[in-house]
């Protein structure tokens, strides 16, 4: 329905029937292709009455709104008022009786898009990463320049209401101070930030940033803008100040692939919800909690989101973060934990020594995990050793003392700065074992992939000879592969997707002149197919081959002849990825040749390995956050063990839960540990036995017209059923 209510109001040409070939390529653009508009008509019940009217018209009673809390109190109220608006419309003569009974019931249902992340009940709204990816890479644009020059720069940030952009933006980029209107500083925070640039500044920093939320105020209500900010900057301070303000260029751009994995999965969950709507169940809302898709009450989490505001009109401002959600309110201690390093005379001292090391394949967010557990660790009062380049430099002595000076800067640089190998540690027991002695180490956390995971699960299987590892340990999973088991997301993975994403924009953008062209991509993952599958699904392309799920010739043929069927029609390009252990036979070669000699005359093919380029780069905002906010956590776990392991002068830990793994498992960050996780490992393969998005398999395969069927929803009120037969054509459009 191009423009929203307007054009529900305005009817006529604004309400279109849409094909699949109608939204077909307009996955990766930015803003909405259908249009939107704030409607004044619609808040009149004539308005409404109008637009009931154009809706019985074509028969629709079924609507789905994508907005903010007023677009869905305003279906709300649509909804409630549906029976009495037909009945006024029949009065007038302009339906039938028939009519009025025929569509008695208007079924609503809301996904919530907005760049400001202010809506009660959902984790991410849609729009929210993709708007962080604006702001960071203005933030890193800023950090290169400041190399050259000593800056301050004052980042305005949209959040009128909502201090979610800045508040995350700050602990992705590791700023100096923010603003935000929920927490509003303390009295006398002019001279605290004063102080805390200037110590900057002599501990030779080169560049100070803060972010300003748009609507930040102080605790009498006051605004704080970013201009305020700049001059007393200058006036006390005198630095060379500049103001960025971000303003509508945090709208715009093309989506993330988070973005548009999200929205994919809420779509669906929407239409299930719809499908499975009575007279009597209430307006829902598809919300994001954890890792899963959950129907709320509609109107419950509107009136949520107004206690929220009117919390902060009365100055309850602790109230309305804990309104805000859990995810703002973890968001927002992380960022408490992080920013100002307390006095050394003021820090509790523990006497405990804390190593860090990197293990496996570099991942970008490794170096924010290291800089958070850093800062944590000193907060905490122990003291923090590097070990440069894993096991390996474990053994041979690499390690030093790490200071919160230190890791400054660290959150938007990619791969590893401690250096990481794949190496075990299995043959360098005894050596690593002199090191943990030498310099005392008490505990150990570990930032890396699945070589990570034996490592730990080695460790511990050495302490029966080796008392030095009877110490807490803990793993934080980072790997592009996201093959640990016992987490659902893995640091890392989330950069790797987006530039998997951005290259198939790139490749089908280089297509639109060519013709009847499939590209054959082939993406990182030993045997763990996440990166082409969910790429697939960001991306739009017709297939994923995946080790998890065994493909036949039959399917590739299937598959051969669904695009040669599709260059028949207005989308004359085809994308196929293919993960890079899925099958030893059919290679990317292979299949790259097959699909050749099949569509001689009908398309030809490319084929693209996008190799390492995969894990480098700047690291997504998801990818700093989750790295800085896991990583905080387990330093947590870790001060909390080696309290609870000390007796008589010495730390001693050697059960099953003093080495554990913290993972994202569906909506909670859980400890767990590694022995127990042991049976669900597939180790010859790398992967977890089970892996949850597997279940958005079908979801792909559906988007690329794929004839499957979807009878699950998300939220796990039905389970998937599979195939109607078990080779039917993958096939599609992007």
């Amino acid at each position: 329905m191009p423009k929203g209510y307007q054009g529900m109001v305005d009817g006529g040409d604004n309400i279109v029937e849409v094909s699949w070939e109608s939204v077909s390529s307009i996955l990766q653009v930015g803003g909405t292709v259908i249009g939107s508009a704030r409607c004044k008509a619609f808040r009149t019940r004539e308005g409404r009455l109008q637009a009931a009217y154009n809706l019985v018209q074509r028969g629709i009673t079924n609507l789905c709104v994508i907005g903010g809390d007023g677009s869905l109190t305003g279906a709300n109220l649509f909804r409630e008022e549906w029976s009495g608006l037909l009945e006024e419309l029949a009065q007038k003569g302009k339906i039938d009786e028939e009519a009025v009974k025929k569509y008695a019931y208007l079924n609503i249902v809301g996904m919530v898009g907005s760049i400001d992340n202010d809506f009660c009940g959902t984790d991410m709204t849609i729009g929210t990463d993709s708007a962080l990816h604006r702001i960071i890479e203005v933030v890193d644009a800023i950090m290169t320049t400041a190399q050259s020059h000593q800056r301050t720069f004052v980042l305005e940030v949209m959040g009128r209401h909502c201090g979610y952009l800045a508040l995350v933006s700050a602990l992705a980029c590791g700023a100096d101070w923010v603003f935000i209107p929920e927490y509003p500083p303390e009295e006398g925070w002019e001279d605290s930030m004063c102080v805390k640039l200037s110590e900057n500044r002599a501990r030779k920093k080169r560049l100070n940033i803060i972010i300003v939320a748009e609507g930040a105020i102080d605790c009498h209500n006051k605004p704080i803008t970013s201009e305020k900010v700049k001059d007393l900057v200058v006036q006390r301070l005198g630095f060379d100040t500049r103001v960025t303000i971000l303003g509508h260029v945090q709208r715009g751009g093309t989506p993330s692939a988070f973005d548009r994995i999200l929205a994919s999965r809420m779509g669906v969950e929407a239409v299930l919800a719809l499908l499975e709507a009575t007279p009597d169940t209430p307006a829902c809302v598809v919300s994001l909690s954890g890792n899963q898709a959950v129907r709320l009450p509609l109107m419950e989490c509107v009136q949520m989101t107004q206690e929220v505001q009117k919390a902060m009109d009365e100055g309850r401002f602790v109230e309305a973060v804990r309104l805000r959600g859990r995810s703002f309110e973890n968001n927002l201690n992380t960022y408490k934990l992080l920013s100002h390093k307390r006095p050394d005379a003021e820090l509790p001292k523990t006497n405990f020594n804390v190593a860090i090391l990197n293990v496996g394949a570099p991942a970008a967010g490794m170096n924010a995990a290291v800089r958070a557990a850093v800062r944590v660790g000193i907060t905490e009062g122990h003291k923090m050793f590097a070990v440069i380049d894993g096991f390996e430099g474990f053994a041979r002595g690499k390690i030093k003392e790490i200071s919160w000076g230190d890791v400054g800067g660290w959150t938007g640089q990619g791969g590893s700065i401690l250096g990481t190998k794949r190496t075990l540690p299995a043959k360098y027991l005894e050596k690593i074992a002199d090191q943990m002695r030498t310099n005392n180490i008490n505990a150990l956390m570990v930032i890396g992939g699945f070589e990570a995971y034996l490592g730990l699960l080695e460790l511990s299987a050495a302490r029966e000879k080796y008392d030095e590892f009877c110490v807490p340990m803990v793993m934080v999973p980072a790997t592009v592969s996201n093959n640990v088991p016992g987490s659902d997301f893995s640091i890392g993975a989330d950069t790797a997707l987006n530039t998997i994403t951005d290259t198939c924009d790139r490749i089908k953008q280089s297509a639109s002149g060519t013709k009847r062209r499939v590209f054959i991509i082939e993406t990182m993952g030993g045997y763990c197919g996440y990166l082409a599958n969910m790429g697939a699904l960001a991306a739009g392309a017709d297939a994923a081959y995946i080790f998890e799920e065994q493909f036949d010739i039959r399917e590739l043929q299937a598959n051969v002849e669904h695009l040669t069927e599709k260059m028949k029609t207005s989308i004359q390009r085809g994308l196929v990825l293919r993960n890079e252990n899925s099958n030893e036979n059919y290679t990317t070669d292979f299949i790259y040749q097959l699909y050749s000699e099949e569509g001689k005359g009908v398309f030809d093919c490319r084929k693209n390995v996008l190799g390492h380029m995969q894990q480098g780069g700047a690291p997504s905002p998801f990818d700093r956050n989750f790295g800085t906010k896991i990583s905080a956590k387990a330093m947590q776990w870790i001060s909390k063990k080696l309290k609870e392991t000390y007796r008589k002068g010495k730390v001693f830990a050697n059960t099953d839960d003093s080495v554990c793994l913290l993972g994202m498992r569906r909506r909670n960050l859980v400890f767990q540990p590694v022995a127990e996780l042991k049976n669900e490992t597939d180790f010859v393969h790398r992967i977890p036995k089970e892996q949850w998005w597997l279940k958005l398999r079908p979801l792909m395969k559906i988007l690329a017209k794929y004839k499957t069927s979807y009878d699950v929803s998300d939220s796990g009120q039905l389970e998937h059923v599979a195939m109607h037969s078990p080779k039917e054509a993958e096939t599609g459009a992007i």
